[in-house]
């Protein structure tokens, strides 16, 4: 396994958090170290722990570990297909916040919930 990837996955089970993006767990210190893996780029974590907090969510529901993602069923299932090998939340609870979601529609990138709880109490 490269090294990369082996940053990729949580170092503890303590202070685990998921991107409220595409569902990568990390810890909150290698979010702010590390960045996140697939959204860094338009959401931008690295030494940045308020934006951590605020774009992702320590409540959430089971993890995949995904090594292979263009040859996983479970990755086509989750939508973490074109993301990095890692660690996913099947659900994330949380909502990113409406400046973030209007950021992120600027940059053409679009943002769907991965809140499972909120499609079951519509």
């Amino acid at each position: 396994m490269a090294t990369a990837q082996l940053e990729t996955v949580p170092k503890t089970q303590r202070n685990l958090r998921a991107c409220l993006n595409c569902s990568l767990i990390k810890t909150v210190d290698q979010f702010e170290v590390d960045g996140c893996d697939n959204c860094e780029e338009f959401l931008r974590f690295k030494h940045n722990r308020d934006k951590v907090y605020q774009c992702t969510s320590n409540s959430f529901d089971g993890i995949v570990s995904m090594m292979a993602p263009e040859e996983s069923w479970v990755a086509k299932w989750q939508r973490i297909r074109d993301c990095k090998p890692g660690c996913y939340a099947i659900s994330v609870t949380g909502k990113m916040p409406a400046s973030i979601v209007r950021d992120l529609k600027a940059l053409g990138v679009h943002y769907r919930s991965r809140d499972t709880s909120q499609k079951m109490a519509d």
